[in-house]
């Protein structure tokens, strides 16, 4: 049984089996029950509903929106509505590159090119790089996209004297990866990788389509060859509310 105490929209809580619950909690817990019978993009009711129903103010209402939006599961539409998110994409953590991760799971990769430019390496890049503080390195930056949607901005950074000539085939486009192994037999062995969580700012807002402040996921790849030799240190910001990554763990 529900037993719902009102000390004012601020203070109001729902009683549930004896826990003492934010009202805009307890009506997420609602909208997640309904989710779970909905197909993707269908839509849900209206703010002025929900806050019909469940009796709270309409900034309950957007509180508990703006917590299923975060989390992926409501895809939010300027002046059509609120609809049900499609799943998460469940990126398996290894070794390959964007565009084959993105076929693997049967979507159009593609990549919008931001900036594309040769400058000297300092500090900590120049020695992650396994090269001397002021080299010329290639910096590429990239929008990436799965069926057209914007998944992540991708910075990566190569060492050009091991790499001469990368600009123009990078400028065609294409898997970096396959570049590399294609014109400079390079094979890659190993990356080191880290995956952090952070909050999207204007930029990553604006070119992710998303809002400001939505949670996005923040991944550093330190690729290294076969010969021992580091090739790349990349830096990405990925969609909180599209992607989520899966490993498989040995003892």
């Amino acid at each position: 049984m529900l037993e719902t105490t009102a000390t004012g929209e601020a203070g109001s809580v729902s009683t549930i089996r004896g826990q003492r619950e934010p009202k805009y909690w307890a009506l997420k817990q609602h909208l997640l029950d309904l989710l779970d019978a909905l197909p993707p993009g269908s839509p849900i009711p209206t703010e002025r509903a929900l806050a019909g129903e469940f009796t709270v103010s309409r900034t309950t209402v957007r509180q508990a929106l703006a917590d299923l939006t975060a989390e992926g599961r409501l895809h939010r539409v300027q002046g059509k509505g609120t609809f049900a998110a499609e799943p998460k994409l469940a990126q398996r953590l290894q070794l390959s590159s964007y565009t084959e991760d993105m076929r693997k799971q049967g979507l159009k990769p593609s990549s919008k090119l931001l900036d594309l430019e040769e400058i000297p390496a300092e500090g900590d890049l120049a020695k992650l790089l396994g090269i001397r503080a002021g080299a010329k390195i290639l910096r590429l930056s990239r929008l990436r996209l799965a069926d057209s949607q914007p998944m992540a901005l991708e910075t990566t950074h190569l060492p050009l004297g091991r790499f001469r000539g990368l600009k123009k085939h990078v400028s065609a486009g294409g898997s970096l990866y396959a570049t590399l192994h294609e014109h400079y037999g390079v094979a890659l062995d190993r990356a080191e990788e880290t995956i952090e969580t952070s909050l999207a700012g204007p930029r990553e807002a604006e070119m992710l389509g998303a809002d400001v402040g939505m949670p996005v996921l923040l991944l550093t790849r330190h690729s290294f060859a076969t010969d021992g030799k580091p090739v790349e240190f990349a830096r990405a910001t990925y969609r909180g509310d599209r992607y989520k990554f899966v490993t498989t763990l040995l003892p």
